[in-house]
């Protein structure tokens, strides 16, 4: 299956970064879900909205155009420190400061003068382009405008005028993201992945499938939701040959020609993906009935159960580790909420 991907040009092992090898690649689960960035690598300055259902999402670029799907690379890192901070029980940071030579060996970059330059055009993207989208939350509809990041610094060389560190200020949204551990497992095998619409393929296997069988999607709603911009035909084209390559990690892809349906299929090669909060937050799952789980997942129908139970223990943690007689009718409060916040994955 390893055939199909870009050579590694770093092995773990590099003692320049021993610091960041251990780190788990960790994507926020909002990016996964929705087509936050483009799949093309020339400037697209062209805003998009996305609806599903009763909910939509705008993308408004800057001058500079929509951040690309390699661009992601960046936030991917830098969640991914939080993440690692966050279980040594460091809070989550305003500001996070980045090695550019780190990021892009972790990252499977060349490290030349072009590599450095194209840093600056990928925080010009990030930095430039704002989301707006419609929430819904008791009762009451509101708008809310965000970005990614909400501002940046880099510090170079005088001499070589060389990048030598990158400072990026986290929105709100992103740090809210990192502290409800709305993050998914990547694997390393991602960043090797060498087309565009393959990296979205496999982050949209990842949120959908997660550590379950399989899910299937009809093949025009994959391609709303994998935010191609060519056409469907297009889109049938360009995904034919990453079937036949069968290079996506942990997932397998499967083309349903009779019913027109992309199906996803774990492959069962990832290790399971369970955030831990601290102990104390563990004490609340042991107060949950053995059978609560079947009850949960017809609630938050289509999601990891056991992702759904991480996150209600960090909330009850966080709420203050309050005294309740019934776990359980928490837990499926806590569902019920979950779904009508964020809907089907």
């Amino acid at each position: 299956m390893s055939d199909g991907l870009k050579p590694l040009r770093h092995p773990q092992g590099d003692l320049f970064i021993c610091d960041v090898t251990d780190v788990i690649l960790k994507d926020d689960m909002a990016s996964m879900e929705h087509p936050f960035y483009s799949l093309s690598k020339k400037p697209d300055r062209e805003p998009r909205r996305y609806t599903y259902n009763d909910k939509w999402i705008e993308i408004r670029p800057s001058f500079a155009g929509l951040p690309t799907i390699y661009d992601k690379d960046l936030i991917i890192y830098a969640i991914s420190q939080v993440i690692a901070g966050l279980d040594d029980n460091q809070d989550v940071p305003e500001w996070v400061e980045i090695d550019p030579y780190s990021y892009m060996v972790f990252t499977q970059r060349g490290t030349g003068g072009r590599d450095y330059d194209a840093l600056t055009d990928s925080i010009d993207r990030i930095n430039g382009t704002t989301y707006r989208t419609n929430v819904l939350h008791e009762g009451t509809r509101t708008d809310e405008w965000f970005g990614i990041i909400d501002g940046a610094k880099t510090a170079k060389d005088e001499r070589t005028g060389k990048i030598k560190s990158i400072q990026l200020k986290l929105s709100e949204m992103v740090r809210n993201t990192i502290r409800e551990r709305d993050v998914l497992t990547l694997h390393r095998d991602y960043f090797r992945l060498p087309r565009p619409l393959e990296r979205r393929l496999y982050e949209m296997a990842r949120k959908a499938v997660g550590q379950g069988e399989s899910w299937s999607f009809l093949m025009t709603t994959l391609h709303a939701k994998s935010g191609s911009k060519g056409s469907l035909r297009e889109f049938r084209r360009m995904i034919r040959p990453i079937i036949e390559a069968d290079t996506l990690p942990d997932y397998m892809i499967i083309h349903d020609e009779e019913l027109d349906k992309i199906i996803f299929t774990n492959r069962n090669t990832m290790p399971k993906d369970r955030p831990k909060p601290n102990q104390a937050a563990q004490e609340i799952l042991r107060r949950l009935s053995s059978d609560i789980d079947e009850k949960a997942r017809g609630i938050a129908k289509g999601w990891d159960i056991h992702h759904v139970k991480q996150c209600f223990a960090a909330w009850w943690f966080k709420a203050g580790s309050f005294e309740t007689e019934n776990a359980d009718a928490v837990f499926l409060k806590f569902c019920h909420a979950w779904q009508k916040t964020r809907g089907r994955p």
